[in-house]
């Protein structure tokens, strides 16, 4: 089943609201993701020289963005399950007094 709705009950040529609304907000995620690994105040920054002298990253520049880059991950990971986690006892927590 894609995303466009194929392969379900939806008629040929309709599109399902739904799961564009998803597609886009994943877009819209990966796009900021993007967005924040290659602004200037992350690993772009700090491991690629603004005197671009070759046309290709240097090994240097290489290693230095994949560290940088595993480690955004990993610190991005880390954020998530510490968001879950707190989120899954403030909403336990409540319902256990019945709000």
């Amino acid at each position: 089943m894609s995303v466009f709705g194929r392969g379900s009950s939806v008629p040929t040529g309709a599109v399902n609201s739904e799961r564009m609304e998803m597609a886009i907000q994943e877009l819209d995620m990966v796009t900021d993701i993007f967005n924040r690994l290659v602004s200037q105040v992350t690993c772009h920054a700090k491991c690629i020289s603004t005197r671009y002298t070759e046309g290709d990253l240097n090994k240097g520049e290489s290693v230095c963005i994949d560290r940088c880059v595993a480690k955004f991950f990993e610190a991005n990971k880390k954020v998530g399950e510490r968001l879950q986690n707190v989120s899954a006892s403030a909403s336990g927590a409540t319902g256990a007094f019945g709000l």
